[in-house]
């Protein structure tokens, strides 16, 4: 596997070790499409095709997201409109993972959230709570919500803050935005007391997806652009993890401390056309 450009040591390196993979996980912010502007986002030159190259080679996917911006039915939508082939129940989203775990443990949340996402909680008791649960809640992370966030909080003899994700930030085609890991942490401080994290880069999170796909973390590699979130997280789940430099990425990911992928690609695409030509042999 030679490649231009001095690239083909590293890539060769994943790309040799790639017998007995049966899935894909897939990130889809900044892997499948840059969000934000008038069409809810652009997408990434090639993904719509990687996404169709993967159902047609065989291998079973899943894809994985923190987006906690819209339900997941509206999110899946958008992603049709863009061209994407996907569908509801190929996508591990956090909204509907936690409200199973607010029904479980009879928890009725303050929603420190996007409006978007509100309809996601609709058969969830939300009268006089006893958590807090925080998403990706763009301009409704204002003071006076924040502070309500934090009085329910403090009221609580043992208080529970959900957080849906720990992104710092993501990007947009505007530019980069804050996540909703700065808004936990802010109220973690306040609080004194540590999130629970229904969302990428929690274990539970990505073994719930590999369940979908009825496939074992060493069957699997996870694909996208967060070096901790996504690329971490799928490490410690026991699975191998590509990073694309797409979306968020950034030059520095590839010397990160503490966490090194399996291998760096330009984008989805390339990843695809790898892993498929790899398998076929």
């Amino acid at each position: 596997l030679k490649l231009a450009g001095g690239a083909s040591s590293v890539m060769a390196d994943w790309a040799q070790h790639l017998a007995g993979i049966k899935g894909l996980v897939l990130d889809i912010s900044g892997v499948l499409y840059d969000s934000g502007g008038e069409g809810g986002g652009v997408p990434i030159p090639g993904s719509i095709k990687a996404v169709k190259k993967i159902k047609a080679s065989g291998l079973k996917l899943q894809f994985c997201t923190n987006e906690t911006q819209a339900t997941r039915e509206k999110f899946v939508e958008k992603l049709q409109q863009l061209g994407f082939d996907i569908v509801v129940n190929e996508v591990t989203a956090p909204a509907p993972a936690v409200c199973r775990i607010l029904k479980e443990r009879n928890l009725r949340p303050y929603l420190l959230v996007h409006d978007d996402v509100i309809p996601e909680f609709a058969d969830i008791d939300k009268t006089n709570p006893n958590c807090v649960v925080v998403g990706d809640a763009a301009d409704n992370f204002s003071y006076k919500n924040l502070n309500e966030a934090f009085r329910v909080l403090m009221g609580l003899e043992n208080p529970v803050l959900i957080s849906l994700g720990k992104g710092r930030y993501y990007k947009e085609t505007d530019g980069l935005k804050l996540d909703v890991g700065v808004y936990m942490k802010a109220l973690e401080y306040a609080c004194d007391i540590q999130a629970e994290v229904v969302g990428k880069p929690a274990k539970m999170f990505f073994q719930s997806a590999l369940r979908e796909m009825g496939v074992e973390p060493h069957q699997a590699i996870m694909i996208g652009d967060d070096i901790v979130n996504d690329v971490g997280g799928a490490q410690q789940c026991g699975m191998r993890a590509l990073q694309v430099r797409t979306g968020k990425y950034r030059p520095c990911d590839e010397r990160h401390p503490q966490v090194k992928a399996d291998g760096y690609v330009d984008n989805l695409a390339e990843a695809v056309d790898i892993i498929v030509k790899q398998l076929h042999k």
